[in-house]
């Protein structure tokens, strides 16, 4: 009988980093940790030979599994001294893709898998903060019905925004454990209404439902470009990761982060990464929430205010720093790490080899050589031949004028220009025509892989330097600024807004306070075309969470905010390209402030910052900067 799961955690191993074909790269190195002793949350994975039988079989899983997935289920069950689905002390578990090559983002997951209406109030009994488990089950809702039922994500992140401003918040974390059962309650409204049937409460429903999801989104839209771009082959398959749950959002003691062992970007020899306190990893990584910097260096070096992992936790952020040497030194290579501190306790939920930049592949190489840590010969082969390209990507002229409309975090290097689009389909219909266009978007999603991979740039107005804008542009070699948290982007109307100047998708930028352009400049204004119909507010075929809610479409006067602007008329900038780029401390002037980030946006700081970028329209025309 073939034997499909593999366990890993609580002493035991039973495969390791060279399974990566078997297990997958997620699975293998979370055996390999635990193998050398790491604080691994105790799992079990199923391998990517079952990935073909279940296409092979319809959907369906064979007893022999099921009685596997029994076994790995009791492993779990015997470390952590919880049982799944225990109305008492419920085990929670995530389910987790995990493809032999790296596809960040491609596919799915599904965390605090195992709640339902009656271990929820066990899990808030037990772990005695009612917050916590009220939070914990409407995350897993909200991603159950989405990855799992395929609701509208958007219908659900809608009732998220109006809870929150019912209350005047701005932050998930600042709604109470009542307000929060009220939201469980309209988000389990919403599954019946958009479902027909209400939401799943019986556990191994949910675990089977939840990992058949998984396997499926091997052959999702996004996945298969992905492979497409980077010649992975479609019969490898994806294994699934089934893990105890450990929670970053127990409070101000835990907490969830993102890392990189060196600068992916630059190549240095520098913990590189961000963190959050009281968040779970999807916080992280899909930019919901702006993280803080993981190094004190890092931080000042930003002008950024909130307090790094370094100085809010010194003695978690000793043992991760232990961690990150022992997995470099053991694995030879630079490592992305995904991490969550439970109640001060560190728990490692993933490595793997970090994607990183043609220059920084260069120095990492070179370094390591120097180092000792690999051989020259091992250097040269790890540089790709085509990622030199990256090395001739073009940069802006130093001695240039600058007229900055906003700025943010340098997530990617480069520099681009184009004209500016709101939709990941219309990006790849303009490329496709030869236009150079520039993405936006409040963040991106794994589902706009294609309008990254066709666009010359990418900004985002939310998310970090570990945020999936960030890591997959690094990977394209796209020049990406993320973070930028002045603009106000109006992805219906398509209209990017910022400190009373517009860009328009396809169109020249304008300034409010003006009614009248001249004749040159309409003739400009007309041969600036708009691309097709825009399908949905993100671009997925549904609302989401940059589109506005109806109690925000009115101003204090009482008008729809839409019909004030164009009251107030605007008038076109000269040009309609944008540029994206870096700029280094020594060429700022003076008086022009960096970026800093506090709360959940980019905030400006009184020092220049060395890590922030630039948008600026390409102008001889000398405009204030967005402050």
């Amino acid at each position: 009988m073939t034997q499909y799961v593999y366990r890993f955690g609580g002493g035991v191993s039973d495969g390791g980093k060279g399974d990566k074909n078997l297990l997958g790269g997620k699975g293998a190195n979370l055996a390999e940790m635990a193998s050398i002793g790491l604080p691994v949350p105790p799992g079990f994975t199923i391998s990517t030979d079952f990935c073909a039988v279940y296409y092979d079989e319809g959907g369906q899983f064979p007893q022999g599994l099921r009685d596997e997935v029994a076994t790995g289920l009791a492993h779990i069950e015997g470390v952590t001294g919880k049982t799944f689905g225990d109305p008492a002390d419920p085990l929670l578990v995530s389910v987790r893709s995990g493809a032999r090559a790296s596809m960040p983002g491609m596919m799915d997951t599904v965390l605090n898998l195992g709640l339902n209406d009656q271990t929820v109030e066990g899990l808030a009994a037990k772990s005695e903060d009612a917050r916590f488990a009220w939070d914990s089950y409407r995350r897993f809702i909200q991603m159950y019905a989405d990855v799992v039922l395929e609701l509208d994500h958007g219908a659900f992140e809608e009732a998220l925004e109006i809870a929150k401003e019912d209350q005047g918040f701005t932050l998930d974390t600042e709604l109470s454990a009542d307000d929060l059962r009220k939201l469980v309650a309209e988000y389990k409204g919403l599954v019946e209404k958009l479902w027909g049937k209400p939401f799943p409460q019986d556990v191994h429903d949910q675990l089977w439902g939840a990992v058949g999801a998984v396997f499926g989104s091997w052959q999702s839209e996004r996945a298969k470009v992905y492979r497409r771009l980077n010649d992975i082959p479609g019969g490898w398959g994806t294994a699934v990761n089934i893990q105890a749950m450990v929670f970053g959002n127990m409070g101000d003691t835990s907490a969830t982060g993102v890392a990189f062992t060196r600068d992916p970007s630059k190549g240095d020899r520098a913990y590189y990464g961000e963190f959050l306190i009281n968040a779970q990893g999807e916080d992280v990584v899909a930019g919901i929430r702006t993280p803080q910097y993981l190094t004190k260096t890092a931080r000042e070096d930003a002008g950024a205010k909130p307090a790094s992992m370094e100085e809010a936790m010194p003695e978690v952020y000793n043992q991760l720093a232990d961690v990150f040497d022992t997995l470099e030194n053991h694995y030879r290579d630079m490592q992305d790490i995904e991490f969550t501190v439970e109640k001060t306790k560190l728990w490692m939920l993933q490595t793997r080899a970090g994607k990183r930049t043609a220059k920084a592949a260069l120095k990492i190489a070179v370094d390591m050589a120097n180092e000792g840590l690999i051989t020259r010969e091992e250097a040269i082969l790890r540089i790709e031949p085509m990622a030199l390209d990256q090395l001739l990507h073009p940069t802006l002229d130093p001695k240039a004028h600058r007229d900055v409309l906003t700025k943010g975090l340098p997530a990617s290097p480069g520099a681009a220009s184009g004209a500016v689009v709101f939709d990941a389909d219309a990006a790849e219909k303009k490329a496709a025509d030869g236009v150079a266009v520039i993405l936006v978007r409040t963040e991106t999603s794994p589902d706009d892989i294609h309008g990254m991979h066709a666009a010359k740039g990418i900004l985002t107005a939310r998310g970090g330097m570990t945020s999936h804008a960030a890591v997959v542009a690094r990977g394209m070699g796209r020049p990406c600024v993320s973070g930028a948290g002045t603009l106000s982007i109006d992805a219906k109307a398509k209209i990017m807004r910022c400190g009373g100047r517009e860009v328009k998708e396809g169109r020249p930028a304008h300034h409010r306070r003006h009614h009248r352009r001249s004749d040159d400049r309409r003739g400009r204004d007309r041969a600036a075309r708009t691309v097709g119909r825009f399908r949905h507010a993100d671009g997925l075929g549904r609302r989401g969470p940059s589109s506005e809610s109806p109690r925000q479409r009115r101003d204090s006067r009482g008008l729809p905010r839409r019909a004030r602007v164009r009251r107030r008329g605007c008038r076109p900038l000269p040009h309609r390209a944008y540029v994206l780029r870096e700029q280094p401390h020594h060429q700022r002037p003076p008086d022009d402030p960096g970026i800093g980030r506090e709360g959940g946006a980019a905030s400006h700081s009184k020092s220049c910052s060395p890590n922030s970028a630039r948008i600026s329209p390409r102008s001889s025309r000398s405009w204030p900067a967005c402050r």
